[in-house]
């Protein structure tokens, strides 16, 4: 089924291309007869390949990205303790490859975007947009659910190798649905963002739904000096005016799962029920971010009930991480222009009835951009601390080296 999916989607790029394909040629010949006319009709920006029409209506972004990685001791967060025990694994891998088409059909605000895992064969995203005034948006199919700064922000544009201890207990991925979004801008500090969304809660792929019950998400954001934030981490095209934002976002779903990844839905570790409407979800995050002059920031703050409504236990989980990153030859004229240095501290605790219970997570890394995030070299370095009120401390030290190639 994979290859018939991975086959299927292929042979649809080409037709798509091949579709474009008289058109380009005639613009082609057309600027060649006619010297005036020096726009071309394919191009290529950082946004990837892109195709449209002669009158605008129609554009077609195509573009592709590359992840390898080495790992040691191993790639994965640690889960439990027994994860601090695993044998020397070592690894180099792809860790990403995807293709990702976008653009806009019949007029410039009617836009389209789907993105799919080539290394894994998974369809991540396909959504349509209507997106003809800032104050009012419309989106309708699956996405990333825009609840944290940390897991909407591509993995190709993280300041890290990859996410914090957080993005696994407290994401809740892609979804199906559809959602209302816009900037309402009164000037100055009255700038404000809004996202709502009714979603099927079963996570990327699924099919139908488990009952009657939906998710329902919102998030508000207050971009208090006049200007957004961008889903982008770090700095790097060095901002002369600070932007900053505080946001909050909360959601509720009732479904089989307590977790959400680019696989599905899932359970979190101790929640083994997999019955319909077993699990009833509650979380709220509360976020931070700045950037000014090369230097970036940004936090959320969680937390997340679960309660489980065969065996009637509440579980409440709580974290938070703190993120800054520095284009340091900002201060030091010695400091090579495309290096980045970035800090990260990240604290779970998997029960807040339990305080001793915590999972730690402190990292630095060092990101050499030779062009912004689309091609940049990311070395890391990450320890992780877990303290348990029944077994004795232990850590682990973690070294990563990561390439990230996008044309």
């Amino acid at each position: 089924m994979h290859f018939l999916t991975t086959t299927r989607t292929v042979v649809l790029c080409l037709l798509l291309i091949i579709g474009f394909t008289p058109s380009i040629a005639q613009e082609s010949d057309s600027i060649q007869t006619k010297t005036e006319k020096k726009e071309s009709f394919l191009n290529h920006t950082s946004k990837g390949f892109i195709l449209k029409s002669e009158d605008g209506n129609y554009e077609m972004q195509i573009a592709a990205r590359l992840q390898l990685r080495f790992a040691l001791p191993d790639d994965q967060d640690p889960i439990t303790f027994a994860d601090f025990r695993n044998q020397d694994q070592r690894v180099f891998k792809i860790n990403r490859a995807r293709l990702k088409v976008g653009g806009h059909a019949y007029q410039p605000w009617i836009k389209y975007y789907f993105e799919y895992e080539l290394s894994q064969s998974l369809l991540l995203d396909y959504r349509v947009m209507i997106e003809k005034w800032p104050w009012l948006n419309f989106k309708a199919g699956q996405w990333k659910v825009e609840f944290t700064r940390e897991r909407f922000i591509s993995s190709g544009d993280q300041q890290f190798v990859d996410r914090s201890l957080l993005n696994r207990k407290f994401t809740v991925d892609r979804q199906q649905g559809v959602e209302v979004y816009g900037n309402l801008n009164g000037g100055g500090i009255a700038n404000f963002n809004y996202w709502a969304a009714i979603l099927t809660g079963l996570g990327r792929g699924a099919r139908q739904n488990d009952d009657s019950k939906m998710m329902y998400f919102g998030r508000f954001q207050w971009n208090f000096l006049g200007r957004e934030v961008p889903f982008s981490g770090g700095d790097l095209k060095i901002s002369q005016k600070p932007a900053a934002i505080i946001a909050i976002a909360a959601v509720t779903n009732t479904s089989p799962y307590t977790r959400f990844s680019t696989s599905g839905g899932g359970n979190l570790s101790g929640y083994e029920g997999t019955n319909d409407g077993q699990y009833t979800v509650k979380q709220y995050q509360i976020e931070s971010a700045f950037i000014y002059k090369g230097f970036s920031w940004s936090s959320e703050f969680h937390r997340k009930s679960i309660y489980d409504n065969f065996d009637e236990i509440e579980t409440n989980l709580g974290g938070y991480y703190l993120t800054a990153g520095y284009l340091v030859h900002q201060a030091l004229n010695f400091w090579p222009e495309p290096l980045e240095i970035a800090f990260r501290y990240a604290v779970v605790n998997p029960d807040l009835e339990i305080t001793s219970n915590k999972q730690r997570e402190a990292a630095v890394a060092f990101n050499w951009f030779f062009s912004g995030h689309k091609n940049k070299l990311t070395t890391e370095l990450t320890r992780f601390t877990f303290q348990d009120k029944e077994l004795p401390q232990d850590d682990e030290l973690r070294f990563r080296l990561q390439l990230d190639i996008s044309f």
